[in-house]
């Protein structure tokens, strides 16, 4: 009886042994345009082991890569984009990429309960193209990252050795913001900032974004950030008095309001006038 106490209690503890995964996961989730882009992978290390060869025992040059371990790599869009060129709807894809020495073909495919490459069929692929290859410092474990990221554009990295591909990524949402704008600027709360900032950063219409700021501080004439972007407009439309004259009334309201990140901000751009 006491030996097989004993074994028990052996066994117990041993199925209580929670070991990490060889190749943990990782969720990345970036806001982009009017949405976002969320990866779903898992992330193997070299440890050792060939990379990138004709025979290497991880992801071989010219066959299939499930672009990760264990399940296949999902990428979701919550917003369409377009793809190194290629127009993708809103939704779920498994990201698949095919290595070559100088240029990656990616792919993009509605094999959602697919396992790796397991169940892979190419009248699923919504997307394929290539991209180039580019060295990089080396890189144990695979990363994949979202970088340089502006309103309409940004880049998919993948990362790992020596090797990077930078997969670009688009989005169309200015008309969009214009049609926003013009519904909300016909209601009787307009929002005048929002149209200030539009035609500032987005048309380039400084005129239409002096206009619509002056309006904006009227009705809020303590709103110290107002007066550094009615500065900004001022100063790339070569007013330099005019924009300093609202940089020095953005200092004054924010050091008032106990905003040293504001005062900054504008002795900052007086020095540049």
């Amino acid at each position: 009886m006491m030996v097989l106490t004993i074994i028990v209690s052996a066994l117990c503890t041993t199925a209580q042994v929670n070991l990490p995964a060889p190749s943990s996961t990782q969720m990345i989730r970036q806001d982009f345009g009017m949405g976002r882009i969320e990866v779903n992978y898992s992330r193997p290390s070299i440890r050792g082991r060939q990379l990138f060869g004709a025979s290497s025992e991880l992801a071989p040059l010219g066959k299939i890569w499930r672009t990760g371990a264990n399940s296949a790599t999902r990428i979701r869009f919550t917003d369409k984009v377009s793809i190194a060129g290629t127009a993708v709807d809103s939704g779920t894809y498994v990201l698949y990429t095919i290595p070559e020495k100088d240029q990656w073909q990616v792919i993009l495919n509605k094999g959602l309960s697919n396992w790796g490459t397991d169940g892979y069929k190419e009248s699923d692929d919504v997307a394929r193209f290539k991209v180039p290859v580019t060295k990089v410092k080396n890189t144990e474990t695979f990363t994949i990252q979202i970088g340089n990221v502006k309103p309409e554009s940004c880049e998919l990295e993948l990362i790992w050795g020596t090797t990077a591909v930078q997969i670009p990524i688009t989005t169309n949402i200015k008309e969009r913001i214009r049609t926003q704008l013009t519904t909300a600027m016909a209601g009787d709360r307009k929002p005048y900032f929002q149209a200030a900032n539009f035609y500032y950063e987005w048309d380039k219409d400084y005129p239409k974004a002096l206009e619509n700021i002056n309006k904006a501080i009227e009705g809020t004439p303590d709103a110290y950030y107002m007066y550094l972007a009615k500065a900004r407009i001022q100063k790339d439309m070569g007013d330099k008095a005019g924009a300093r004259a609202s940089a020095e009334k953005c200092i004054e309201l924010a050091g008032k309001a106990k905003n040293e990140d504001y005062v900054t901000f504008a002795k900052v751009l007086v020095k540049t006038l």
